[in-house]
């Protein structure tokens, strides 16, 4: 079976939804005209950017706007939407939510970031998600993390173990540090024998300069397809036998001794 793949890496403008929600509607138009992807993926806080002092005026109350939004071109287009993440508003607070979207426009899946990042003040405006990231798409057993997460290992080997084969990683991730994120991509294929999908954003906010650099790396740890620094959309066809004949030529799954790990 095979995946075919649309991430759009998109400059965000900063606290201002509703330029950022045309903008992304925009572009899954372009992309699913051009290419029709199975998947399309945005990337982090696609909607506010780290605007983080008024996300109490500008997030999304019950994530109902993006829901309804994305839910329609989902079903419009008859696409599955990993539809990066989003600042939610609810009555106990704001947290980093990712929505994940079938062809029919459903919700199958909803994860929000576990491991804030305090080095961006994400502890003193969010609450932590407290719930796995899987769903699945098209069939395919699949996982969402947000940014921070790639730097807990244990943290996505939680998701592979429970059948996870491709893992999709939406960020925000600063421009300074783009040897990690290319380091921890890549160990994350490969620990875990799965592809990883990485969309990042590209462009600067008041305080930040971002990487861009969004990547596809397969189970071997190859990168498939990886973008530039400014805005663009990478498209890519990946096969699911890979993850398996992987995981059967080295098999980590059948040799790991958890007991001896904590």
């Amino acid at each position: 079976m095979s995946l075919k793949i649309a991430c759009i890496q998109l400059d965000i403008a900063f606290g201002n939804p509703e330029i950022n929600k045309q903008n992304a509607q925009n572009e899954i138009e372009k992309v699913y005209t051009a290419h029709q992807p199975d998947v399309i993926v945005l990337p982090e806080l696609w909607t506010t950017g780290y605007d983080l002092t008024r996300l109490h005026e500008i997030a999304d109350v019950d994530g109902k706007d993006t829901i309804t939004t994305i839910s329609a071109l989902a079903k419009k287009y008859r696409v599955n939407i990993v539809a990066g993440s989003v600042a939610k508003k609810t009555k106990d607070g704001i947290t980093n939510t990712m929505y994940i979207f079938d062809r029919a426009g459903a919700v199958v899946g909803e994860y929000s970031k576990l491991h804030l990042f305090k080095l961006m003040d994400e502890h003193h405006y969010l609450l932590p998600g407290d719930s796995k990231g899987l769903f699945t798409i098209d069939g395919v057993s699949s996982a969402g993390v947000i940014c921070y997460d790639i730097r807990f290992p244990e943290w996505i080997r939680a998701h592979t173990t429970q059948g996870a084969e491709v893992v999709y990683v939406v960020a925000e991730w600063p421009l300074p540090r783009l040897s990690h994120w290319r380091a921890l991509l890549i160990s994350r294929a490969i620990e875990n024998q799965c592809y990883i999908i990485a969309v990042n954003r590209s462009g600067k906010d008041p305080a930040n300069e971002f990487a861009g650099h969004s990547m596809i790396i397969s189970p071997w740890g190859e990168i498939v397809s990886e973008a530039g620094v400014d805005t663009e959309t990478i498209v890519t066809e990946i096969d699911l036998q890979k993850v398996k004949e992987v995981r059967s030529q080295i098999p980590i799954f059948q040799d790991r001794r958890p007991s001896f790990y904590e």
